[in-house]
């Protein structure tokens, strides 16, 4: 897996491209089905690929959590995706992958890995409904290889919002409070993953902020540019229809860094900031974030800082 070495700087040059780089793995053959599924995760999200070290089981752990490993002295939470997906099938879980998100490390457990791939998003599609359904809405994205095998993206963050208690909490919302003029506010965001836009959902509640959601950056940047004709119709500025857009960093079709690029580049949206909500935080990420004109940089699952910079862009400009 000398692949995984390679610089940030060259892994950084796909920002801006519509374009990004996935490890392949998979989970074993399924018995149900017949089926040895392909499953990709950003690579970027991936710190290493081992063989599977001793796990130390705990009691009263998650569904789908076999234990915690020692990694150079940090205890890592163990999860089984065989498990945790559903899979029926009598291969056994050979490798580890350690993935970071939000800067909380964790480990996969899968039957093996394959190749990195790197892919157009513009490629990468919304999963047609009967593939969804029959992985339990795991599966944020789907797209086809050139020898004709299918690649699905996995919803890590619903993996990890139901696994680590961080992710799914009620007290993350405590001391987000309703903004007195939240109703004259409507923001539009982006995400593909369920989860997240739950969160974004919850904590604009909690605001009594008005908001327009959407699954991805092409269905953002649609949006976006069918209100800006509007506005111009009736002779307004978009900006009174859309106070702020908040988008992911990775979305089928259309990625956070291009969504961001279009509306930088644009004139009628010269007045909208833009903030980026990704499980992407590390300072590379957010550096590349603000080289596309990003206004703000927020990492995923963190409810108060995402109301915390929302004030405060709302009230700069007031």
């Amino acid at each position: 897996m000398s692949d995984l070495m390679k610089s940030i700087d060259e892994r950084t040059r796909l920002a801006g491209t519509n374009r990004l780089e996935v490890l392949l793995f998979n989970l074993g053959k399924d018995l149900e089905t017949g089926r040895n599924e392909l499953f990709g995760i950003n690579v970027f999200k991936v710190r290493e690929v081992m063989h599977i070290p001793d796990i130390t089981r705990a009691p009263d752990m998650p569904a789908g959590v076999e234990g915690i490993v020692g990694l150079r002295g940090v205890m890592v939470p163990v999860i089984n995706l065989q498990k945790f997906c559903g899979i029926n099938t009598d291969d056994k879980p050979e490798i580890l992958m350690i993935t970071e998100y939000n800067k909380h490390v964790q480990g996969f457990l899968v039957k093996s890995v394959d190749t990195i791939k790197r892919l157009n998003w513009e490629d990468v599609k919304e999963p047609p409904q009967m593939l969804a359904n029959r992985l339990g809405g795991l599966v944020t994205a789907v797209t086809e290889l050139e020898d004709k095998s299918l690649v699905l993206i996995m919803d890590v963050e619903r993996v990890l919002a139901e696994t680590a208690e961080f992710y799914n909490n009620d007290d993350l919302f405590t001391g987000i409070d309703e903004l007195e003029d939240g109703k004259n506010i409507t923001i539009l965001f982006a995400d593909d993953s369920r989860i997240a836009r739950q969160q974004i959902m919850d904590t604009l509640k909690h605001m009594g902020i008005n908001y327009i959601s959407t699954n991805n950056g092409a269905e953002a940047w649609k949006k976006l540019n069918e209100l800006a004709e509007q506005a111009e119709i009736n002779g307004d500025p978009v900006s009174e229809k859309i106070s702020i857009v908040i988008t992911d960093v990775e979305m089928p079709e259309m990625d956070g860094y291009v969504l961001t690029r279009n509306i930088k580049q644009d004139a009628r949206f010269a007045k909208i900031p833009v903030i980026m909500h990704s499980s992407l935080s590390a300072e590379a990420n957010q550096a590349l974030g603000k080289g596309v004109g990003a206004d703000a940089y927020v990492p995923k699952f963190e409810p108060l800082e995402l109301a915390s910079t929302l004030t405060n862009i709302i009230q700069s400009r007031r």
